[in-house]
């Protein structure tokens, strides 16, 4: 038997590194995914429609990933997972200032292929 007093619908918040920015999401699912190497993202979560103020990060991720079922995420891409109690704000909290016009640095991999070491 849980030790949670009702089942509650697991949220979590996935932030994460997209074109040289630090972008804020919440959703239902994370897993590590048929993809080797990609942190698998479904059931994105999104604010109430009746609100008045409208915040246009927010509003850039919706349109962003309108109509996406699931997504994929390169794992070396992603800064932090917390299983939280109640969906938040979707956002872009920054900017990464080491890119330069329209050019960006290629994530680097998290796994390296292992050379023959001759020691």
């Amino acid at each position: 038997m849980s030790t949670r007093k009702k089942e509650q619908r697991q949220i979590y918040k996935i932030i994460f590194m997209n074109q040289g920015k630090v972008c804020e999401i919440y959703a239902a699912g994370v897993s590590h995914g048929g993809m080797f190497g990609f942190v698998e993202v479904e059931e994105i979560l999104f604010g109430e429609k009746t609100q008045v103020v409208v915040d246009p990060s927010e509003e850039s991720l919706k349109l962003e990933f309108d109509g996406v079922k699931r997504t994929f995420i390169p794992m070396h891409s992603v800064i932090r997972i917390d299983e939280v109690e109640k969906e938040g704000t979707a956002r872009i909290t920054g900017e990464i200032k080491e890119s330069t016009g329209n050019v960006a640095s290629f994530p680097v991999p998290v796994f390296t292929p292992k050379g023959d070491s001759k020691n």
